[in-house]
């Protein structure tokens, strides 16, 4: 492709980083006609497209590779500064993480980035079996994710485990599980589910010897995950690092006492050596140790 242009890039990016030209052009300071002469610009030197103009406009496979280049460039520059300016622009970076770890852990990962600060963090929340996807397409500097696959031009650092437990209320076990959890009353019972790429529920039910298609809620929030189980609608998989008290005071219990679901989790990150990428890395896989299981 030649030299590249990296006004083009930077408009590329802010079109597919903001969702459309017009944001773009707020984000560059300059005119939406520039962003969309840069973007057309950058296309005819790749001899491709580089952005599908729907709404928002998306990246093709090419253009996220080359949004990845550019994000790189720029944490490279960033890192070129041991110090920078006061008034200096923070560089961002974006992660991409299991609601469950953004819920409980990852705060206190990002708490000593963020107390300087250091940088800007762009977090995206997505099921940990689909993090990875995130990284491939260039969208985040690094990702929680279940898988231990490799990705060329990554690291990855094993974190720990995360045991899940199917829980819900006492009355709620006592009306749906007294005769304890097994095909018939799993067909029946009411269960809820973070979302349609959440298999959490079903690895569990299968870790049972039980099939896994049973009725279920969606409720895609991780608080408001544990505030519908404990408001008894439902029995669902939750942390067991995010409801110690309400296992501790009873307000929830197991459905199947002494039996978990684990979930080893991985960091992926760029394979880019700066200051502040090792102060990413360092600080995920310190807080991770202290919150999650050993492997």
């Amino acid at each position: 492709m030649g030299l590249l242009d990296y006004r083009g890039l930077a408009a590329l990016d802010a079109v597919v980083e903001h969702g459309s030209f017009e944001r773009a052009a707020a984000a560059l300071s300059i005119s939406q006609p520039a962003v969309s002469h840069r973007l057309r610009t950058l296309e005819e030197t790749a001899g491709e497209l580089l952005v599908v103009r729907s709404q928002p406009p998306q990246a093709t496979a090419r253009g996220h590779r080359l949004i990845a280049h550019y994000r790189q460039v720029q944490l490279l520059e960033a890192g070129l500064e041991a110090a920078a300016p006061a008034n200096a622009r923070l560089p961002q970076l974006a992660i991409a993480v299991n609601a469950d770890s953004a819920a409980t852990w990852l705060p206190d990962a990002l708490a000593q980035l963020l107390s300087v600060p250091c940088c800007l963090v762009d977090v995206s929340i997505d099921d940990q079996d689909q993090t990875l996807r995130h990284l491939r397409e260039g969208r985040v500097v690094g990702c929680v994710t279940s898988s231990a696959e490799p990705v060329a031009g990554t690291s990855m650092t094993a974190l720990g485990v995360m045991s899940y437990r199917c829980v819900a209320t006492p009355a709620f076990v006592r009306q749906w599980f007294a005769d304890g959890l097994n095909a018939a009353t799993s067909a029946a019972a009411p269960a809820l589910v973070y979302d349609r790429s959440d298999t959490l529920h079903e690895r569990y039910l299968r870790q049972m010897g039980l099939p896994d298609g049973v009725p279920h809620h969606f409720f895609p929030s991780a608080e408001g995950f544990v505030a519908f189980i404990k408001a008894g609608h439902a029995y669902g998989m939750a942390p067991a690092i995010q409801i110690r008290k309400e296992l501790a005071d009873g307000t929830l219990v197991d459905v199947v006492p002494g039996v978990t679901l684990d979930v080893p989790l991985y960091w992926h990150q760029w394979h880019i050596r700066t200051p502040l990428t090792r102060s990413l890395h360092d600080a995920i896989v310190t807080a991770a140790a202290r919150w999650l299981k050993a492997a």
